[in-house]
């Protein structure tokens, strides 16, 4: 009897040491993260350390012109190509040829199934009321947000949690964290403005009753307004006390945003990464402190260094960062140029050294894992859905390769990795 108890229990202590070590070990077969020497990696389902290099909109159904449902680049392809697969297999030879390795955000689904990694946006936010266009913010308070959130992920990941292509997913992207070019209100403002019914407008009115112990009188001294009660707060405060109550909220509704997107995420698909949500430049810290729940923070940085809005980012969050766009508009391309971000260059050569400068510049930061440019074919002369009409492609309107630009553009990408493992505190 005491034999057996022992063998029992020498088996036991062997399984916690098998799932210690698994555990300190990630099994392999998908994506994962890992700082190795101080380096931040993406590693491969083989194991390797590898960076995410990819492209946004990859898509046979590109940007239609504005007002008319025209779409260019379909006739152009619809006269080169026998059908979409066609085309998508030599849109993906380019891109290995051109030193890519990842399809990015809002891409055909049908090219996910051709041997490359690749993202999913799942617009969670975006389904649930936020508007991009307007800045309009969902309410993250409100049951239908989790509710839709959990839905997505049932519907899109949970059947791809066992795929090793897929990279991870996005939850949303450039959503307005307070003040921005959409407008001047700080999150605080936008949920005191939301219907009196509203969850998140009873969630801001009893935030500023317990910030105030339910004092109308401390919360007019603080913020310098006048008010007849909590309920009935309609002006926005200009002293530092109302900047500092509208950042705590903003880390409220943050946290709540990113717990509720990578909870969701991660119960329907536990294998994957969660990417993040895409911020646009250099977001508020307080909601970068609410980013810290996603595996990845990524940003949008259409600067000609994107050290500083990285940096800023991984101070506060300490996660790895991914760039989820960046682009350079070519001044002579014959593109008006006048809608969409991103600095203007003279020509070709300039966009090809403003490239291989930025890739240079990110993945010098141990910190950065990766980048996806914007996009892959220019947006219509005439504007897109939005007016956006720059010079953002690897290829033109007709599919035609800027071949000077593609070059410079091969030669940053296979260079990138080498870059990477130099960073600061570098090696493998």
């Amino acid at each position: 009897m005491k034999a057996v108890f022992s063998l029992s229990q020498f088996f036991r202590s062997l399984c916690i040491m098998l799932l210690a070590v698994a555990a300190a070990f990630p099994q392999e077969g998908f994506f994962r993260l890992e700082a190795r020497k101080g380096v931040w990696w993406i590693i491969d389902p083989q194991g390797a350390p590898t960076l995410s290099i990819g492209v946004d909109h990859i898509s046979y159904n590109s940007d239609r012109v504005k007002g008319t449902g025209r779409c260019p680049y379909c006739e152009a392809l619809d006269h080169s190509y026998t059908d979409h697969n066609a085309w998508g297999l030599e849109a993906l030879a380019r891109m290995r040829l051109w030193g890519f390795n990842t399809i990015g955000a809002w891409s055909d689904a049908e090219l996910w199934a051709h041997a490359m990694p690749y993202t999913i946006i799942l617009d969670f936010a975006a389904r649930s009321g936020a508007n991009w266009q307007s800045g309009l913010p969902a309410d993250v308070y409100d049951p239908r947000f989790e509710q839709t959130a959990r839905r997505i992920a049932e519907e899109i990941c949970q059947p791809r949690r066992f795929d090793p292509e897929l990279l991870g997913y996005f939850s949303d992207n450039e959503l307005r964290w307070g003040q921005d070019w959409r407008g001047k209100e700080t999150m605080l403002d936008m949920y005191l403005s939301f219907p009196a019914a509203s969850t998140g407008r009873e969630k801001a009115v009893e935030f500023l009753r317990v910030k105030y112990a339910q004092d109308i009188t401390r919360l007019e001294q603080a913020w310098g307004v006048s008010a007849v009660d909590f309920e009935k707060i309609t002006s926005p405060g200009t002293t530092e006390a109302y900047r500092s109550d509208a950042a705590e909220f903003l880390e409220n509704v943050a946290t709540r945003y990113f717990e509720v997107s990578a909870r969701a995420i991660h119960e329907a698909d536990p294998n994957h990464l969660y990417l993040g949500a895409r911020f646009a430049g250099k977001p508020p810290k307080a909601a970068l402190r609410g980013a810290r729940q996603a595996d990845v923070v990524s940003i949008n940085v259409y600067d000609f260094d994107p050290r500083p809005a990285v940096q800023a980012a991984y101070a506060v969050t300490g996660r790895p960062i991914l760039v989820g766009e960046f682009a350079f508009r070519t001044e002579n391309s014959g593109l008006p140029n006048t809608k969409g971000a991103g600095p203007k260059v003279p020509d070709q050569a300039a966009r090809a050294k403003a490239y291989a400068d930025y890739v240079t510049h990110l993945e010098s930061l141990p910190e950065a894992v990766g980048y996806h440019w914007f996009e892959w074919v220019d947006e219509p002369w005439e504007g897109r859905f939005d007016g956006e009409n720059s010079n953002y492609g690897l290829v033109d309107i007709l599919d035609h390769p800027y071949q000077e630009f593609v070059e410079a553009v091969r030669q940053a990408n296979t260079a990138a990795l080498e870059a990477h493992r130099k960073a600061v505190g570098g090696g493998q």
